[in-house]
């Protein structure tokens, strides 16, 4: 289960350094309606490329203009100004101002500690068909994934170095121990399991309110169960509130695994702020 991931690109970027000599395009700044955001970064070799600062004419011009200083003496980085109009035949109208730096192995400390992406904690609960076709949407995503399950062997063997595999019996006893500001998505092969985790959720919540998103699988029927075995629990409807379920963009109606990945990834996407 690989994928090209943030991290992945960055490391095989400074492996890419240990052998050859590059140079690092870099969003610096940007104006107005541009295609990526300040920090997007792209590194070109004679032969590679790793990354993107926007793809189009401006990618172009920056691979040209990079490439062209790989031919030259190193020198000091310089920022140049793109202003995405006619020039480039791009119509977003913005300006995007590219960082340009030449780059060597013995740069790898500063850069791994300058391009490593911030990873979004999430915790995923449930080593069934779903949870399978959830790691391998958002192990290509900014997130730190911890896997969770109660049964052994249900883990593939190839995971991301970023996705954290953990045994739990009982499998609610991993709520405490997840990272602040963890996402956490609850999909066990059993609602008895789903419904401790979700209590042991709303618990946490109440001495901490450290998980932005809570996330349940299932129909309205199963939550409006869950919902009333909770409040029987003696947890109150504003603390309910706190749970999402169904999960996923609403409007995607299919069922499949992969679907289901899609619609949860995305939400996740739209809740959790961009780091």
């Amino acid at each position: 289960m690989t994928s090209q991931t943030p991290l992945h690109r960055l490391e095989k970027f400074l492996l890419l350094l240990t052998q050859q000599r590059g140079v690092l395009v870099q969003v610096d700044a940007v104006e107005g309606s541009v295609p990526r955001e300040a920090g997007a970064w792209m590194a070109v070799f004679e032969d590679t490329l790793l990354g993107s600062v926007g793809g189009g004419h401006l990618e172009y011009d920056a691979i040209a203009q990079a490439r062209g200083l790989l031919n030259s003496p190193p020198a000091l980085p310089a920022t140049r100004r793109f202003a995405l109009g006619p020039a480039l035949g791009q119509c977003c109208g913005g300006v995007v101002h590219l960082r340009f730096e030449h780059v060597t192995a013995q740069d790898t400390d500063q850069l791994r500690q300058r391009l490593q992406p911030g990873l979004r904690p999430v915790a995923l609960f449930g080593g069934g068909h779903v949870g399978h076709a959830l790691v391998r949407v958002l192990s290509g995503l900014p997130f730190a994934l911890t896997w969770i399950d109660s049964r052994d062997g249900v883990f593939p063997g190839d995971m991301p170095g970023h996705v954290i595999c953990e045994h739990s019996d009982p499998v609610e006893g991993a709520v405490n121990s997840l990272a602040a500001q963890s996402c956490v998505l609850i999909m066990s092969f059993s609602h008895a399991e789903d419904l401790e985790v979700l209590a042991a959720c709303l618990k946490r919540q109440r001495l901490h309110a450290d998980l932005p998103y809570i996330g349940l699988i299932g129909s309205k029927t199963k939550w409006a169960t869950f919902r009333n075995r909770l409040m029987a629990r003696g947890f109150m409807a504003d603390e309910l509130v706190q749970v999402t379920s169904p999960i996923g963009v609403p409007g995607i109606e299919g069922k499949e695994p992969e679907v289901i990945a899609v619609a949860v990834a995305a939400q996740l996407l739209q809740v959790v702020p961009s780091r």
